[in-house]
């Protein structure tokens, strides 16, 4: 689908609304901008000493939002942000889109109740005719959908049990580097968990191979080790009840997963009639340059597990499925907020917007285009080990130029702090990037689908030059432990901090 006119100019008056960087700084008085830093000083103190430990986000990116559009972040001290971490990936059309305002006031406006548990509404039903449109062809037309509470990880506890149920089987099989929620069948399924109930499989990549061979040799040993788990009668796993898996690891690192190796994943699965759950909670509604990530290998899954950008910046998780899992019974699964109104509002006008804009097809062009000009930076500076990434899902994995790789001919060692003094540096310049991989070591960008071409190049100018000024600045010991322990900026996106669901 080409994206339309009326796309395209609704993204360019955002651009004008929506200027980049530090503008608002210009011309302010002193006094006036000095007050207004020390308010949001005062907040972000308040915040420190009143808020938990697990906080993530706020450790690294220590501003204080007020107001946003679009891609355009400003904070309570008058500075101006690009986001790019776009609320993990929630934020599809961005900030304060008008589309989704106005879905919004609607339903406030029109007296309709906002908590109605799972009683059929409307808006309700206006939201499940626009998802099923979206669906893989395949599932939509024997599909069912259970509403659920309003992280994906919620979703993620309601698909295994929903496999569970249909398959009188208890185990489950997933990937290394995987993150799938930070409740506990959520976390017994991520990279960090070693519980027995979840047996762990060699997720291919070409960067850090598993095998150390890369490509579609790399991909084929990882498809036929799965193979051999299964059909080994001696290899302590039993037929398990189904198998989850990202079509591209967010959290991982931003780790695509090669299109043949999914349709091995969907042969061996369905051959030995294990549901295969596909975790489409950050890569779905447009984000990979289709409007579902498994589209790109025409796999069509069992079990769709959705969240984030489906609520249009607001709560919302379901699970999709075919309608033979349905074995249920009433009450199985169930939760107070799954009727979440306003959500489904929003949420109906980003899956429409999405669609009838063409801004999947958008999300790949300019995808393509920022991973051809971030490219180079690998040959430029040492300490740019990778440059990867599908749609608006980009990832730039930064390694220790100093230290030898493990293997000869390998990838150097994971560098967490360079990609920290990057995120800090692109703050500095006006720019929020995320982090993430199996070591905290890779750059992440996750901008909204809106994003103009202006701003595209804004981006990538600004990252540019923190990664240049990281490369630049000779590195330095690390220092000896101080006796009193201050707060540090955490990297955001780490394996044992996550908190995007």
């Amino acid at each position: 689908m080409a994206v339309t006119e009326s796309a395209m100019a609704s993204v360019g008056r955002e651009s004008e609304r929506a200027r980049s960087g530090h503008e608002s700084d210009r011309g302010r008085p002193r006094r006036e901008y000095e007050g207004a830093r020390t308010a949001q000083e005062g907040i972000l103190r308040r915040q420190s000493a009143r808020e938990s430990s697990a906080r993530t986000y706020a450790r690294a990116l220590p501003i204080v939002p007020v107001r946003a559009r679009g891609l355009t972040i400003e904070g309570a001290d008058g500075r101006r942000y690009l986001d790019c971490l776009s609320g993990a990936g929630t934020l599809a059309l961005g900030h304060n889109h008008p589309v989704v305002l106005e879905a919004i006031r609607k339903v406030l406006d029109s007296g309709a109740p906002l908590h109605v548990l799972d009683l059929a509404t409307p808006v309700k039903d206006a939201f499940t005719t626009e998802l099923f449109r979206t669906l893989p062809p395949g599932l939509a037309d024997r599909a069912r959908v259970q509403f659920c509470g309003p992280a994906g990880t919620d979703a993620v506890e309601a698909a295994f049990k929903l496999v569970r149920a249909a398959t009188g089987r208890t185990g489950m099989l997933a990937f290394t580097g995987a993150y799938h929620g930070m409740t506990a069948g959520a976390l017994e399924a991520s990279g960090g968990a070693c519980e027995v109930r979840v047996t762990r499989l060699p997720y291919p990549q070409d960067y850090r191979c598993p095998y150390g061979v890369g490509g579609e040799h790399g991909a084929e040993l990882a498809a036929r080790w799965t193979e051999s788990v299964l059909d080994d009668a001696k290899s302590g796993v039993p037929l398990p009840a189904g198998m989850i898996l990202e079509p591209v690891q967010g959290e991982g690192g931003v780790i695509p997963a090669p299109d043949g190796w999914l349709r091995r994943m969907r042969e061996i699965t369905a051959t030995r009639s294990i549901p295969l759950i596909a975790d489409e909670v950050q890569t779905g509604v447009g984000r990979t340059g289709r409007f579902w990530a498994v589209e790109h290998s025409g796999v069509v899954p069992d079990v769709m597990v959705l969240s984030k950008a489906i609520g249009g910046s607001l709560p919302l998780a379901v699970v999709v499925y075919r309608d033979d899992l349905d074995v249920w019974q009433p009450g199985a699964h169930a939760g107070t907020f799954r009727g979440n109104q306003l959500a489904m509002a929003a949420g109906t006008a980003t899956l429409a917007h999405v669609r009838e804009n063409g801004l999947a097809e958008r999300a790949e062009m300019l995808g393509s285009r920022m991973l051809t000009q971030l490219g180079p930076l690998i040959g430029e500076f040492a300490c740019v080990g990778d440059v990867r990434g599908r749609g608006l899902m980009i990832g730039i994995e930064m390694v220790d130029p100093e230290a030898p790789p493990a293997v000869a001919d390998g990838p150097r060692p994971a560098a967490p702090d360079l990609a920290t003094a990057v995120q800090r540096e692109c703050l500095r310049r006006g720019l929020i990037v995320e982090l993430g991989g199996r070591h905290a070591g890779v750059v992440r960008l996750l901008p909204p689908l809106t994003i103009t071409d202006e701003q595209t190049n804004a981006v990538l100018d600004r990252l540019t030059d923190a990664i240049e000024a990281v490369a630049r600045e000779p590195r330095l010991p690390a220092p000896r432990a101080a006796a009193v322990r201050t707060e540090q900026p955490e990297p955001v996106g780490s394996p044992d901090r996550k908190s995007g669901r």
